[in-house]
């Protein structure tokens, strides 16, 4: 259809006019809230996230090592110098019976604690490009633990006190040999994975308990 310059401007002042005489509307604002759900949501992905990380990790880690350290079978006892470290080794039962406050606390506590041995082994790892990938990886781990504290504050839980565990004592003396060392080593990222695998499934069930963030319409009313 082909408009004449007269009958666009005739157009033109009409619906200058209709716009003139409108009535009032009110205002329509689209708010999201942010809520627990989303940060639940986003904590479980890390989670995962983590996880597959770790396992390109631990066998680059654990081949750096060597045998037997990087061997399938390889299981050894848990040595009294391993319990430092924070142990995920609760009854299963146990565990689910604490409470969604208790939970998290403890994987609030465990990563903060795990993150400091981490960042130990960052620097001690005898190439650049593993100890490149330890630094990512202990970048996505604190990026974990303020996650996590997230959960917390949007479900109204108070961050814990303090770690899990003693804290190491300045110049705390190193292991007394290189096969104890690796040891140490050994027994972090096996109980590293075991955390993260269970803390995947506690966020998991916590997600379907608590209701994703809901997209809220908020009308502005004028002159009503």
């Amino acid at each position: 259809m082909d408009f004449r310059a007269g009958d666009s401007w005739g157009i033109f002042a009409f619906l200058c006019a209709a716009l003139c005489n409108l009535p009032a509307v009110p205002a329509l604002n689209g708010t999201e809230e942010l809520g627990a759900g989303q940060s639940i949501q986003k904590t479980y992905d890390l989670t995962r996230y983590l996880e597959h990380q770790l396992r390109t990790l631990a066998g680059t880690y654990l081949n750096y090592l060597g045998p037997p350290f990087n061997e399938p079978d390889f299981n050894p006892p848990r040595l009294a110098r391993a319990e430092q470290v924070p142990s995920a080794t609760v009854d299963l039962d146990l565990w689910r019976g604490l409470t969604d406050n208790a939970r998290l606390a403890a994987n609030y506590r465990a990563y903060s604690r795990l993150l400091c041995y981490l960042r130990g082994l960052d620097g001690q790892a005898g190439t650049a490009e593993l100890r490149h990938r330890l630094g990512h990886f202990c970048s996505s781990l604190q990026g974990l633990v303020v996650s996590i504290a997230g959960v917390m504050s949007s479900l109204g839980y108070p961050l814990p006190a303090g770690p899990a565990g003693p804290p190491l004592p300045p110049g705390a003396p190193a292991a007394p040999n290189d096969f104890l060392k690796k040891m140490d080593d050994f027994w972090l990222l096996k109980e590293l994975q075991t955390w993260l695998w269970r803390s995947a499934k506690d966020f998991n069930r916590l997600k379907k308990k608590v209701p994703p963030a809901v997209v809220t319409l908020r009308l502005e009313a004028r002159g009503f």
